[in-house]
């Protein structure tokens, strides 16, 4: 197997508040190798899009990582000086966010915020960087690369300025790739198409990607592994049939639930009951204690780590034999 691109290791991200720290990321580990897509999917607040603006390195103030490793190509990032991480950020790694509108300015052509970020990361001229960047649109499904170079972002259609989004984060050829719900303000003719370049891109360039959504049919169409995260931990990762078909964690047997399935008839959808706590009250033990179904004594006490659970890995008491059977 090929080394890991993008390795995180036991991170954890914090908030300082007048009343202590608040802990959004809590012992956060994964890792994506080249070629391959990892879906990372919760609920709102789980800690998704904070975990991709820590790997960025554009975390809000307050918020600062408190511990752990960033590693990209084998090399730490997380502690880099500003001006370091400025120069990786768009070179070695890409981001698309969900609003197309916020990433791109209203002021300036496509063409002139396209050439500007080539030349920002590539040794190349004037009408190079325009070339490539009509080469960029091109690849990116937008017809008619030449004469839309020139127009401004309100002249795009939502579908068309997300391509734009991502023709800017492939501008310099990064290796690794964070996508923000990319698809999440489109309608579904353009996500499937979204999705379609998404993949194009990782087969032909061998682009890491990280995506990051709370659709589950984007999951289960495009990832390769996905991570399901509650509360700011990993509840469970693994290959995403596997996760998809046969979840270890009661959680993603829960969200797997929710989705209506057409090959079979159910009266009612499963529903997990409650909600996910805030940060200032995650409870003892296990986080998803006070909503799981199959609760017992050790999950109100001890925090699980994750588990090897077959082919995936949960952090639950049950993927223990022993404890699975004392719950039976």
């Amino acid at each position: 197997m090929t080394a890991p691109l993008l390795e995180v290791r036991h991170l954890r991200v914090e908030f300082p508040t007048r009343r202590g720290n608040l802990l959004a990321l809590d012992d956060i580990s994964f890792e994506i190798r080249p070629g391959e897509i990892l879906g990372v999917v919760g609920e709102s607040g789980a800690g998704k899009s904070l975990t991709g603006a820590a790997i960025i390195g554009l975390l809000e103030p307050p918020g600062r990582i408190a511990g752990g490793e960033i590693l990209l190509d084998g090399k730490r990032i997380d502690n880099l000086p500003y001006e370091q991480m400025r120069a990786i950020r768009g070179r070695q790694i890409g981001a698309i966010f969900q609003d197309p509108l916020t990433s791109l300015n209203p002021l300036y052509t496509i063409g002139r915020q396209l050439i500007e970020t080539i030349r920002t990361h590539l040794p190349l001229n004037e009408s190079q960087a325009r070339e490539r960047a009509i080469q960029l649109l091109r690849d990116t499904g937008i017809p008619a690369a030449e004469a839309r170079i020139d127009q401004f972002p309100h002249q795009f259609s939502g579908g068309m300025r997300q391509r734009v989004v991502i023709a800017l984060a492939l501008a310099a050829e990064p290796k690794l790739i964070v996508a923000d719900e990319p698809t999440t303000a489109l309608d579904v003719s353009i996500q499937a198409q979204i999705i379609s370049l998404l993949k194009r891109i990782c087969k032909e360039r061998g682009a890491a990607v990280m995506l990051v959504t709370h659709d589950m049919g984007v999951i289960a169409e495009t990832c390769d592994r996905v991570a399901v995260m509650y509360a700011g931990r990993v509840a469970e990762i693994g290959p995403v049939h596997n996760v998809i078909h046969s979840p270890s964690h009661p959680y993603t047997y829960g969200l797997m639930g929710s989705i209506p399935a057409m090959d079979e008839e159910r009266e009612r959808l499963l529903q997990i009951d409650g909600s996910m706590p805030r940060l200032t009250s995650i409870p003892k033990g296990c986080a998803f204690n006070p909503r799981c179904p199959k609760v017992f004594d050790r999950c109100r006490q001890e925090r699980p780590g994750l588990m090897d659970a077959g082919a995936t890995q949960a952090a639950c008491w049950l993927v223990d034999g022993a404890e699975r059977r004392a719950a039976a």
